[in-house]
């Protein structure tokens, strides 16, 4: 019985650890999700920048 209690404990044991280790990786996966959304969003706005500045550029292109 004891014996059966000791290795009871030495799985949750491993469970917990897991599930530790399991939730540092999710905290530091999302950090890295929010960091390339603020990335992703700041391309999205030199794009919409080059856009505009390119229309710009070809309206003042004289048409032949």
């Amino acid at each position: 019985m004891d014996a059966e209690l000791a290795s009871l404990e030495q799985k949750l044991e491993q469970l917990i650890s897991h599930c530790t280790a399991a939730r540092t990786e999710n905290q530091s996966l999302r950090e890295r999700v929010a960091s390339l959304e603020n990335a992703n969003q700041e391309l999205n706005a030199k794009l919409s920048q080059v856009g505009s500045r390119l229309e710009a550029l070809l309206a003042r292109i004289p048409e032949a």
